[in-house]
């Protein structure tokens, strides 16, 4: 490297990279400019966006994506955990296709909401009643109303750094349009401080809501001995445990709470369940759901025209029973593990201020050096270094969240992790004088 390179700054290099993002991608910059006519900033969907203007993309199959310019990209994002099948997956869109052949928009019960209930409670322990909804922050809003009706409490205790949907996160604390509810905001994995927490509200706290491993917060893990903390305490002070596993329900072969051992009251699903359509779905304990029951007088109401769409219900099916089995869970989960390891040796042999953090076939990338164990630790991390690299790797065909998020698909097979690594060995090679 000549001493002109390596005098260069981060920002330098950020300048540089953002400027051949911009020339490679006319089409994109085109879109989103006729975008920011009718939609502020051109944007409905705030985690898509960044700079200088976001990837606008055409087409998808199986694992690869490609934008409007007609660049392609190995799709490492899988939709945020959502597309876990890839692109049209044939076995789930047959099924799509089945269930549009049978009509849509029936008004009735159809012949797929029952089914796909069996299957997602026979595949996830703790789930003995399970409703459905139409996405994972649906799903979990009527957790929590759930809980505080179950309870005749007010208070709900979540933790710093979490994110359970648009309306419920909490990074820094909490934003001025989450839902209205009296939070209790706890530090995650702080075993002593929340169970504190828990006994000094315990006449008034409806339920904790955390999940086992914070998935838009950093893919940090919970420990298991915070987790058991939160179901003795809760049960001690007759709260609920709500398990959000709308991202971490792929783990194994039951979702976390599978892996764990771990029994929570009530447990949140989305994501991937749906097949790549729109889903959610609230359930547990049976005595809690069968406040629900149309039967009983004084029922719970739970409405919602799409809550059993055809389309959500028939792929759900076919993605639990024919796509998705526990035997393809645990063995994408072990996938992960060995992907994420082997990133950390290329940081460790590049010795750079990168490391991943995560849990199975979820990671993150983060910009700095030290232990990733709470959200406060991630204060550490430069964006500049994940720009950098989400740049880079853009440019080398390879697609990944801008915050460094990359969640496997049952796509992406052994030789395209081998070329993402070798593509990730070139970044840190190039850009090791400022990304150490």
């Amino acid at each position: 490297m000549d001493t002109a390179r390596r005098n260069r700054t981060i920002d330098d290099e950020l300048v540089e990279a953002r400027s051949r993002y911009a020339e490679r991608r006319p089409k994109s910059l085109a879109v989103h400019q006729r975008a920011c006519e009718v939609m502020p900033g051109g944007n409905t969907r705030t985690v898509l966006y960044h700079g200088p203007f976001p990837l606008r993309l055409a087409h998808g199959e199986g694992a690869v994506a490609t934008d409007a310019d007609g660049h392609r990209y190995l799709n490492l994002l899988g939709e945020y955990t959502a597309g876990l099948f890839g692109h049209s997956h044939p076995v789930i869109r047959a099924a799509i296709d089945a269930a549009l052949d049978g009509g849509v928009n029936l008004g009735g019960h159809n012949m797929f909401e029952a089914e796909l209930a069996r299957h997602v409670v026979a595949r996830f322990t703790a789930i003995e009643r399970v409703r459905f909804t139409n996405s994972g922050t649906e799903a979990n809003l009527m957790a929590i109303a759930t809980a505080r009706a179950f309870t005749k409490r007010s208070k709900v205790l979540v933790f710093r750094g979490g994110y359970h949907g648009g309306l419920l996160y909490f990074g820094g604390g909490g934003i001025p349009i989450n839902a209205p509810y009296d939070f209790i905001v706890a530090p995650y994995n702080d075993t002593d401080a929340t169970a504190r927490l828990i006994r000094e509200n315990a006449s008034d706290l409806a339920c904790v809501l955390t999940e086992a491993m914070m998935g838009s917060g950093g893919c940090i893990p919970a420990r298991p001995a915070f987790l058991a903390m939160l179901r003795e305490e809760t049960h001690a002070a007759g709260a609920l445990l709500i398990l959000d596993e709308v991202m971490t329900s792929r783990f194994g072969r039951s979702g976390a709470h599978g892996l764990l051992g771990l029994r929570p009251d009530l447990v949140t699903l989305g994501k991937w369940i749906g097949g790549g359509m729109s889903f959610g779905a609230f359930g547990g304990r049976a005595e809690i759901m069968a406040m629900y029951d149309p039967e009983r007088p004084g029922s719970l109401p739970h409405a919602g025209t799409f809550n059993n769409n055809v389309l959500s219900m028939s792929a759900g099916i076919a993605a639990l029973t024919q796509v998705f089995t526990p035997e393809i869970a645990e063995a994408l989960h072990a996938r992960g593990e060995r992907l994420r390891e082997r990133l950390n040796e290329v940081f460790r042999k590049a010795d750079v201020a990168l490391q991943a953090s995560g849990q199975g076939s979820l990671m993150n990338i983060h910009g700095f050096r030290g232990p990733v164990s709470t959200p406060d630790d991630l204060a550490a991390s430069d964006d500049r270094l994940k720009e950098l690299v989400f740049l880079d790797l853009l440019e080398r065909g390879f697609y990944l969240a801008r915050r460094g998020f990359i969640a496997l698909s049952l796509a992406v097979d052994d030789a395209a992790t081998e070329q993402f690594l070798t593509a990730l060995q070139d970044v840190v090679t190039e850009r090791r004088h400022v990304l150490a």
